[in-house]
């Protein structure tokens, strides 16, 4: 069942908050202890919280879709009275007030269950956590779920929640998507507050939903965007239904495929499956077309450059204690605090051009389809993976192509294409000009109804 469907069932008394809620909770307590998806459960917040929407559904008072819905937060948001730790142990807080997606949740009637599990400080893209543990694959146990929001993708694709939040700053909601078989939606920047959630990268951090829809992931993104003064990044923008109606056409639209860089050095099902996707994209009546991309090699580097400076300044009142950092994100802090300040600045200054530069791409393209990731989900414990006969980083290889937007800000969705011989989930991204999250999502929404998208996993 996905999220509008059960939302359907309980307008028609088919079944009440209370019985979702029990569901999930159970589903949670059988298939958390493999994988490692949840860091908190609130059996009694949530039950409280299922009986009261089913009080106000019973009266007449319908807050909208998510109303009675059971969802959950990856460990970034603050959430009044339960422990914050972002995966992390120099955190200890239990925070006084909600953040701002927590209140609009809140407001939407959703039922939280509980938070989840993600690399540590967000900062990577495995969730192997080395103060909770590592999160699971559905799909194979043995593979990663990718990061940072690992127990969001995980959370989702097994069936514990109908959908979750998680944050993205290099692809931290777009790989764990792609890497778990599920939808993951990075808004434009600025569109959803980020109010009350702890920073990595204060120009590039976005938050976005997993679900195992495209319209349950636009049904969530109505109920957290809009604009908060709160935030100094978000910006006001016309009030929008980003949930695609019914049978939504793409015909006459115009796609682009990057001729160089998204389809260099990548996995060959992974090729063969997005090019399948973009197939049927033009069997729709899209009007498919190469188009060329600035130098997005050189925006990656731009975006890894301005990540490592912002997020040692973000973390430099702890560093003293060292002993509380994995050694992975204490490696990258330190190299954050070996930048000259002229390398940061000439990174942000040269984004500008970039942003500008890509102007250019939308006076000959509504948007554009590539690959989320070039792999699918490693093996946990895996460091490197072969591409065309070169031994590659795993951590590079999965923000490849997705880093890029979050410097650019602009909206992007990761949808489940295909599934590998091995049995793993190919991700197919679309990105869309600043502010065309509807766009977008009609896409993704197009595709998913011709067929494209994979069944969700619900073991």
């Amino acid at each position: 069942m996905t999220l509008l469907q059960a939302a359907r069932s309980l307008r028609e008394r088919g079944v009440s908050s209370a019985e979702l809620t029990q569901a999930a909770l159970e589903r949670i307590e059988r298939l958390n202890p493999a994988l490692n998806a949840f860091l908190s459960v609130l059996p009694e917040r949530a039950a409280e919280r299922a009986a009261e929407a089913d009080r106000e559904l019973a009266s007449g008072v319908d807050r909208g879709p998510l109303h009675g819905i059971p969802v959950a937060l990856k460990d970034l948001f603050a959430m009044r009275g339960v422990r914050l730790t972002g995966g992390g142990i120099i955190y200890n807080d239990v925070p006084e007030g909600n953040a701002a997606v927590v209140e609009k949740l809140e407001a939407a009637g959703a039922v939280i269950v509980g938070t989840l599990n993600l690399h540590e400080l967000a900062y990577g893209v495995t969730s192997e956590n080395p103060h909770f543990g590592a999160v699971r694959n559905p799909w194979n146990r043995n593979h990663s779920t990718g990061g940072s929001s690992g127990g969001s993708g995980a959370a989702v694709a097994a069936g514990m929640v109908f959908a979750a939040l998680g944050t993205d700053t290099g692809g931290s909601i777009r790989i764990p998507a792609a890497f778990c078989g599920t939808v993951g939606f990075k808004p434009t920047y600025g569109l959803v507050s980020r109010f009350g959630t702890l920073p990595l990268g204060f120009s590039l951090d976005h938050v976005g939903p997993l679900a195992r829809t495209v319209r349950d992931a636009a049904a969530m993104l109505n109920a957290i965007a809009g604009y908060d003064s709160r935030d100094p990044a978000s910006v006001r923008s016309p009030a929008a239904d980003y949930v695609p109606e019914a049978g939504c056409s793409i015909r006459g639209l115009r796609i682009g495929v990057p001729e160089t860089f998204f389809f260099e050095r990548l996995d060959d099902e992974v090729d063969l499956a997005v090019r399948g996707g973009i197939a049927r994209a033009a069997s729709l009546g899209a009007a498919v077309r190469p188009v060329h991309l600035p130098d997005m090699d050189e925006v990656n580097t731009l975006g890894q450059v301005v990540l490592l400076a912002e997020a040692a300044a973000v973390y430099e009142e702890h560093l003293n204690h060292r002993d509380r950092f994995g050694a992975d994100v204490l490696a990258l802090l330190d190299q954050g605090r070996l930048l000259p300040a002229t390398d940061y600045i000439n990174a942000q200054r040269l984004r500008r051009k970039a942003q500008t530069d890509f102007y250019s791409v939308w006076s000959e393209v509504d948007c554009v389809i590539t690959p989320t990731t070039p792999i699918t989900a490693p093996l946990l414990g895996q460091k490197t993976v072969t591409l065309a006969g070169v031994d590659h980083e795993v951590r590079s290889v999965a923000t490849r192509f997705t880093r890029c937007f979050n410097v650019l800000g602009l909206p992007a969705v990761s949808l489940p294409c295909a599934l590998t011989r091995a049995g793993l989930p190919v991700g197919l991204q679309i990105v869309a000009p600043p502010f065309e999250d509807r766009l977008a999502l009609r896409v993704a929404a197009a595709l998913e109804d011709a067929g494209v998208a994979i069944p969700p996993l619900v073991p």
